[in-house]
């Protein structure tokens, strides 16, 4: 197997800007693109090919389905995007279809591939997914709230002048409507949030509340939220191709953890190579309990209408 070696599938701007950031980052020996309009991913390709020279020495082709066999990791970015004034749940029926459609030809090339699904609604279509391939459950996973968690921390570091980097923050839940900010682990350094009078109980609920709608403000002006995925969902991959290791919030299978079940929704887990390598045990406060059991029920509501 190629070590390093990504496909993304879907060319649009959220497959571009994975790749972009890839090439930047010099994070894959190869990249392959891979998108149903010949001319849009020819033209991405090439575009791609000639911010190599400043960044690093990666191999980015416009690919097929057969490249899945020796990449690590296969990138699902492709599907219709959402419009202004659609909720991300909104789109499921159409991706739906075609997520049911890749899948199987990845795992028929590559049947060790990590799937990352970045198509929206992901936690619907990450357990699509594992439903269709229930022994791969480690190996499928959503970008979930990896870029929720970035905006609630770039919030919370501007509220308090803090770089967000020193801010350990998650969204937790649904990546949409009913996500939300889990304040009883939120912290800066070692200071928690939650028992500090560093921000109040307003202000939480209005960062929290920015962060989970900011999608909308920026769908609302430019169509699209590209960027700051494309830069997640590199940080990702770069995890599970390094073995890094690391915390992430990603949509992943729950399997009873705080009352919930059967369905894909994010939480921290430890990400490396091979997927989801292990599950953290989060002392929950009761009314996060609550909340994630009714982002899993809408979830779950959502899912048995395509299933």
């Amino acid at each position: 197997m190629h070590k390093n070696k990504v496909t993304i599938i879907g060319a649009g701007m959220v497959g571009a800007t994975t790749a972009y950031s890839l090439v930047l980052k010099d994070t894959a020996e190869e990249i392959a693109l891979i998108d149903i309009n010949e001319k849009l991913v020819a033209s991405q390709v090439m575009d791609l090919q000639h911010a190599v020279p400043f960044a690093g020495a990666t191999t980015v082709k416009v690919g097929t389905y057969d490249d899945c066999a020796e990449s690590s990791v296969v990138v699902i970015t492709c599907g219709a995007a959402q419009k202004p004034g659609e909720t991300r749940l909104d789109l499921v029926q159409k991706n739906a279809a075609i997520i049911k459609d890749i899948v199987p030809r990845i795992f028929e090339k590559n049947p060790h591939a990590v799937i990352v699904m970045v198509t929206n609604p992901v936690d619907v279509l990450t357990y699509i997914a594992v439903s269709m391939y229930p022994d791969k459950k480690n190996q499928i996973m959503g970008t979930g709230t990896i870029l929720d968690s970035a905006r609630l921390r770039h919030l919370i570091g501007e509220e308090m002048n803090i770089n967000p980097k020193s801010v350990h923050a998650y969204m937790i839940g649904e990546h949409g409507d009913s996500e939300f900010a889990l304040w009883s682990t939120a912290a800066i350094g070692n200071m928690k949030l939650g028992t500090c009078e560093e921000l109040s109980r307003e202000e939480k609920e209005d960062i929290a509340q920015r962060a989970r709608n900011a999608a909308y403000a920026i769908i609302e002006g430019k169509q699209s939220t590209y960027y700051a995925i494309g830069a997640g969902t590199e940080h990702l991959v770069r995890t599970i191709l390094y073995n890094k290791r690391t915390v992430l919030p990603v949509s992943h299978l729950m399997e009873g953890e705080y009352g919930v079940s059967d369905i894909c929704l994010s939480l921290p887990v430890v990400v490396g190579r091979g997927g989801v390598l292990g599950k953290l045990c989060i002392n929950l406060s009761d009314d996060e309990k609550r909340r994630l059991r009714e982002s899993a029920r809408i979830l779950q509501d959502v899912a048995r209408s395509v299933l």
